[in-house]
Parts: structure tokens; sequence; C-alpha cells
């Protein structure tokens, strides 16, 4: 499970000022993410300021957003890692798999899954992870 802030600027906003979200900031909108049958994952570099760094930056990828990577490499990789396997199947091996990526602004988040819930709710993240405990 990975939960982040959502964009929330406000419609009247002109760009001069700043404001400061932090851990028990109460009524923000957040987003819990639940995977289903995780199967690999890498989180870190790039942050938005090396995005272009990404493999998949020169195929139209870009920072803040999410994406379903269609005929991912990753996924292709892995599928070769494991066919040394004596009972490998390769249909089965690849049946469900996704790549999905989440771009924020320090950091990416990548994973292999069969999918994912959603939630989306308004509080703190110190909420969001007390929701995510309790579903462990």
């Amino acid at each position: 499970m990975i939960a982040f802030y959502l964009q929330n600027t406000p419609e009247s906003w002109d760009g001069t000022t700043v404001r400061v979200v932090g851990f028990s900031s109460a009524k923000e909108p957040i987003a819990i993410v639940k995977f289903e049958h995780c199967y690999s994952h890498m989180f870190g570099p790039p942050n938005d300021e090396a995005f272009s760094g990404h493999p998949l930056a020169s195929r139209g990828l870009r920072p803040y957003s999410f994406y379903e990577i269609q005929d991912s490499s990753w996924i292709r990789k892995l599928e070769k890692m494991n066919s040394i396997h004596p009972y490998h199947n390769k249909e089965q091996f690849l049946e469900n798999k996704k790549h999905y990526i989440f771009s924020f602004h320090d950091s990416t988040f990548e994973c292999i899954a069969h999918g994912y819930k959603l939630e989306v709710s308004n509080g703190s993240m110190k909420d969001a992870m007390e929701i995510m405990a309790g579903r462990f």
C-alpha cells in the first residue's frame, strides 16, 4: 500500500505564498492505493528535477502522474529471470501482471501487481497510516 497527498490548490491562489502540509495536517485530500498481489516494487529516484533520466521519460512519462505501462520491459525481465525455474510457465507467469508508476515530487514508485484499489479521503497522513495499519 502507498498513501500520498492529492493536489489541493485553492482556485484563488496567486502563487505568491507557500502552504506547508505536514504529517499531522488535517482535512487534506489523501489517496490510499492497495495493490493486489504485488509481485515486485521499486521506490526512490528519479525526483521531478531529474525525471528526464527515467528510461520511459522519452516515451511520455512525466512527474506528478500515475501510469500503467503496456508491454513492460521490467515484466519481461522478471519473466526471463524466472524462466530457469523447472516449472516455469511463461503464460502463467505473465498472467495478470501489470506495471504501475506513480511519479511524485521527490521520488518515484513503481510496482508490478495484478491490480489496485484506490480510496480517496480527507484527513492527515497520520490518519492514512492508521487506516493502512488496520488493514494488515
